[in-house]
């Protein structure tokens, strides 16, 4: 793996609270076009968890529950996101993935080599996927059913291969987990901005990665009463981790 370093300063920005949107806490807190004033770069989900979010190039990406990408209007809500203005402070290169454990080993040792896993973590990685297992959702607009319990509904798989693309990848630290997934949490979208979601797993043939070590966050909290109805100490680590790993 080949690596160079510039400095720069990245901030990240959070839409509410991972342990929120477990406990079913899905209505927009913020609209797009406030998201994209925050960053270029991220991930998240929609208004009912409608679909997987992928923002890349200041572009904000809707992945439907087949598959099919889709750019999004401005006014569309979110409920949870996580974005940044990349500015690719690391570079590196990578050579054939056999699975996402082994690339979520590779970023860790690389994170981990210049002191990094305590901080947040951006990554940009365009490669060449001989597999990408993902999937997304259709909306399910009510309040107070979790998560998982939504997705054991509207959640589909499904499976891209041979496909250029890019995989848009966030780190938190195990001391943020419930803010956000601890560890490594990957969303998908093809080249020409087709298809995509987020992703279970990959085969990448090749990649080339822009990485920013992230130690400041913006953290914009819902505004309505109905949000300080939910225990959010209450949302489960199991199902938050199932949610996130398992089909």
């Amino acid at each position: 793996m080949e690596f160079k370093q510039t400095d720069n300063g990245v901030k990240m920005y959070q839409v509410s609270t991972l342990q929120a949107l477990a406990l079913g806490y899905t209505k927009s807190v913020i609209d797009v076009q406030e998201l994209r004033k925050h960053g270029d770069t991220g991930l998240g989900t929609y208004e009912g968890v409608d679909g997987e979010m992928i923002m890349v190039n200041g572009h904000c990406y809707r992945a439907k529950d087949d598959g099919a990408v889709e750019e999004v209007a401005d006014d569309m809500g979110v409920p949870f996101s996580s974005v940044c203005k990349l500015e690719g402070r690391r570079e590196f290169q990578m050579g054939y993935i056999e699975s996402v454990d082994e690339l979520k080993k590779q970023l860790n040792n690389l994170i981990e080599e210049h002191f990094g896993l305590n901080s947040m973590h951006m990554v940009r990685i365009d490669g060449d996927f001989e597999l990408v297992d993902a999937r997304s959702e259709s909306g399910y607009f009510a309040m107070h059913v979790t998560l998982k319990d939504m997705l054991d509904i509207t959640q589909k798989a499904f499976c891209f291969e041979e496909v250029e693309g890019t995989l848009i990848c966030v780190y938190y630290p195990d001391y943020m987990d419930g803010i956000n997934a601890a560890g490594w949490h990957f969303h998908f979208i093809s080249k020409d901005c087709t298809k995509g979601g987020h992703v279970f797993d990959i085969k990448m043939n090749k990649g080339k990665g822009r990485m920013d070590k992230i130690s400041q966050i913006e953290i914009q909290l819902p505004s309505e009463p109905g949000f300080d109805t939910y225990a959010l100490k209450s949302a489960s680590k199991d199902e938050i981790k199932s949610v996130e790993q398992g089909k």
